[in-house]
């Protein structure tokens, strides 16, 4: 696989251990590994605060502006002059042209943000998205928040895929989720993480071969 540029995306409902999963992959991989480092690296380029970046990560637009132009390749710097009046489509415009960028010049594992709706037309792409019973996802969110009770987990799980969900529907034309919009399903629960981890990767070189 050294010889051939992949991507790995992943998507996850919260508290699936996802983001495990894809930092477990790109460190048995040797590749990179963008989440939040991600959205770091596009407000940079886009000259913008990261707190912007944050505020829009994962989540609807409060509102559709019915300007925004989403042709491929336009370049959104021109909106960029009043960096407090930024709209989130030309937010997450930004995040779209720093994913392409990434794909184009390294493997790597990209965690959410769309990317593999974004990188759809891009060769070796496998797309990936992470669940487990609510019951499961519960457990491992106490155990990263010890301070929170399982119903206040539970809420906190529900409310964060109802936005994951609202951001990628809104989006893609697609379905956050749906089984026809990825290449594999993992249900953490059902094995290791890093057996999980070896089935991904098992995947991936097949399809590279």
């Amino acid at each position: 696989m050294k010889d051939k540029r992949f991507v790995i995306t992943v998507g996850r409902t919260f508290g699936s251990g996802g983001r495990v999963l894809g930092r477990m992959l790109a460190e048995r991989l040797g590749i990179g590994f963008y989440d939040k480092r991600l959205l770091l690296e596009a407000a940079r380029q886009a000259g913008l605060a990261p707190e912007l970046f944050e505020r829009n990560d994962e989540r609807m637009p409060r509102f559709i502006s019915g300007v925004f132009s989403f042709a491929h390749g336009y370049n959104p710097m021109a909106w960029y002059s009043d960096p407090t009046s930024i709209s989130s489509d030309a937010i997450y415009k930004a995040q779209c042209d720093y994913i392409r960028e990434v794909a184009a010049r390294e493997s790597c594992v990209i965690v959410g943000r769309t990317a593999d709706y974004v990188l759809r037309d891009a060769p070796n792409v496998v797309n990936i998205f992470v669940h487990a019973p609510e019951a499961a996802c519960v457990s491992r969110i106490l155990e990263r928040h010890d301070a929170l009770t399982p119903d206040e987990a539970r809420t906190l799980a529900r409310r964060a895929n109802k936005l994951r969900a609202a951001f990628y529907n809104f989006y893609t034309d697609k379905v956050w989720g749906d089984a026809r919009s990825y290449d594999l399903t993992i249900d953490s629960s059902a094995l290791p993480m890093e057996r999980a981890a070896d089935l991904v990767a098992a995947y991936l070189r097949m399809r590279l071969e």
